[in-house]
């Protein structure tokens, strides 16, 4: 081979490397932007790529309107007013009833606590953070992420729960706890579940059933519950409460009806539909205002 002909091969052949090279380069993750956190005080958290993507707008109600449960509503409020001041307090799971404002109130309670501090000497704004259910595994690396802002952070989750062989709860359990550094001091995760042990009863007690010791046999995953220091529960709303909810919204939404007629067609609504709970409830609202022309804003 002359020397021409070496030259033209490795050419060719560094032509293809550097098109191999390029085609690799195209396919790895691209660097995640640097958050502003400054821009929004609410955030979703994708993980792949990582990045948060901030919400301008945030779906709640005020914290006003959620009627019924007034217990729940203080001990979370107090929970997250220590917290936004940099004083010790729990993770939260939310669990119980389907329906009854679980996460209506996490997200109306970062909204009020934000407006009531504002403007305070030690004013920490507090961000909400929503991590999806599917991706739990990545809330150790979405705090590592945000452990070193000077932001409070409440990492929220919506409807969590654990079926079958499903292990990513291991990640949780070592992020609750924070492993040798710790939980982050600003950083606090809230989750809302219909099981409190986030584990369907059928599972548990079959795992009970087959195991040589019982009492055993679930203990790992029934302990991740324990991983949260405050534990709020919701239960099914009586005739009374649900009624509460619905002069509640009408009257702040100024919904032009009388109050014999509203009762009725409240009751009658909640029957149809085999249930009372606060989202029961508003959707007869919105149904309400539609059919009286008026908008709710």
């Amino acid at each position: 081979m002359t020397i021409k002909e070496t030259t033209s091969e490795i050419a060719l052949l560094t032509a293809k490397l550097d098109e191999i090279a390029s085609l690799l380069a195209s396919s790895l993750p691209k660097p995640a932007a640097p958050v502003n956190f400054g821009e929004a005080d609410a955030f979703v958290f994708h993980p792949s790529p990582f990045r948060l993507a901030s919400v301008p707008k945030v779906n709640r109600v005020d914290i006003s309107l959620l009627k019924g449960v007034d217990h729940s509503k203080n001990l979370l409020m107090e929970n997250t007013h220590r917290f936004a001041k940099g004083l010790p307090a729990n993770n939260v799971l939310l669990w119980g009833a389907r329906g009854m404002g679980k996460s209506s109130l996490v997200k109306s309670a970062h909204a009020s606590i934000n407006a009531e501090r504002m403007g305070q000497p030690d004013y920490k704004k507090l961000i909400l953070i929503e991590i999806h259910r599917e991706d739990i595994e990545a809330l150790p690396a979405l705090m590592n992420e945000v452990k070193d802002q000077p932001f409070n952070f409440i990492i929220f989750c919506d409807d969590l729960s654990f079926d079958g062989d499903d292990t990513s709860y291991k990640s949780l359990k070592a992020a609750l706890d924070g492993g040798i550094e710790g939980r982050p001091s600003n950083v606090l995760f809230y989750a809302t579940s219909n099981r409190r042990h986030l584990l369907p009863r059928d599972m548990m007690e079959n795992e009970r059933s087959t195991a040589i010791h019982p009492s055993e046999a679930v203990e790992e995953k029934v302990s991740l519950s324990d991983r949260f220091g405050l534990w709020i529960g919701f239960h099914k709303c009586s005739q009374d409460e649900y009624l509460e909810m619905i002069n509640g919204y009408t009257q702040h939404f100024a919904l032009k009806i009388s109050k014999d007629v509203l009762k009725a067609q409240a009751l009658e609504w909640s029957t149809t539909r085999g249930a009372r709970s606060g989202r029961v409830a508003w959707q007869f609202i919105q149904d309400l205002a539609g059919r009286l022309g008026q908008t709710l804003s």
